[in-house]
């Protein structure tokens, strides 16, 4: 995706990316034992969800 006016498609491309890790690593997190690994799963999860929750108000300004 480019820096500067992404088109769409290329939003859309990494809102499916997002959903896709963020689904593995769910899966990954409830396969895990320890709190240092349900710590920094944790972490990644929601580093994702803001990701996405980016794209999708800016998948918005095109519909």
């Amino acid at each position: 995706m480019s820096d500067t006016n992404p088109t769409l498609a290329e939003v859309e491309d990494q809102i499916a990316l997002l959903e896709d890790n963020l689904h593995t690593l769910t899966e990954q997190a409830a396969a895990y034992s320890g709190a240092g690994d349900e710590d920094r799963s944790s972490d990644r999860i929601a580093e994702l969800e803001q990701q996405l929750e980016a794209l999708k108000k800016q998948r918005a300004q095109f519909v």
